[in-house]
């Protein structure tokens, strides 16, 4: 399988089920055997993870990548075993950094429910080629990543506003938003990515879609309360 594959769901998962380290193979950079040059982007995820891993309370080094070819049996041999040394060094997952059980796996709860926001606000950063190690430790900062989780918005479609127009569900990239003719549009949370695509398209002489920040989603209108009904003209 291609490294490229690799996402971070895939990372949070393991260690939201009590890994205690996470291991990444993947081809030698500029060696792909697809041309897809995905490699790449399993870097960025990997450097990405990590500090993500921080930002939760998590050792780092608990995350390894390594690149190297299908022939380097004994290479591998290496750095697995440097790896599964290094785990074992930090200790099990949370009890090795001082951390409760239950607290780390409802962090990793939320952030794995903001995957595809992080992913669509980082999406450029996790395209780019870095050609020089030098660049991993600083190409996600704690800073950024403080900043990322802080700017996290839920977006709510005001009823009261809301025209049934349908532009929003017919943009929305994931069709987080429930629609139908002459009803008020809602937007399902647990699907929604927080792309900000809705409030966009909205129409400015509706302004039906409202961002929340630290602040709780007003819960939905129930199903029989979100037919509009629309005053007769003249």
């Amino acid at each position: 399988m291609c490294s490229g594959r690799v996402d971070l769901e895939f990372v949070l998962r393991a260690l939201s089920n009590g890994m205690d380290g996470v291991f990444i193979g993947g081809c030698r950079l500029n060696e792909c055997n697809y041309v897809t040059q995905g490699n790449y982007h399993a870097l960025n995820t990997a450097l990405l993870s990590r500090r993500i891993m921080e930002h939760v309370g998590l050792n780092p080094e608990r995350l390894s990548i390594e690149f190297m070819s299908a022939g380097e049996g004994i290479r591998f041999a290496e750095v697995t075993n440097a790896f599964v040394k290094k785990v074992k060094e930090l200790g099990p997952l949370a009890t090795g950094e001082g951390i409760d059980k239950e607290e780390l796996r409802a962090k990793l709860t939320i952030v794995r429910e903001l995957v595809p926001y992080i992913k669509q606000v980082k999406k450029e950063k996790l395209r780019t080629r870095l050609t020089n190690e030098e660049e991993y430790d600083t190409f996600f900062t704690r800073e950024e990543i403080e900043a990322l989780f802080r700017g996290v918005a839920s977006y709510y479609i005001e009823p009261g506003k809301c025209q049934a127009c349908m532009i929003c569900a017919r943009r929305c990239p994931v069709e987080a938003i429930i629609s139908a003719k002459n009803c008020v549009h809602v937007i399902e949370q647990e699907k929604c990515i927080r792309c900000g695509t809705c409030q966009e398209v909205c129409p400015a002489q509706f302004d039906a879609v409202r961002k929340l920040s630290g602040e709780a989603v007003p819960p939905p209108l129930s199903e029989g309360k979100r037919t509009i009904v629309r005053k007769a003209a003249g």
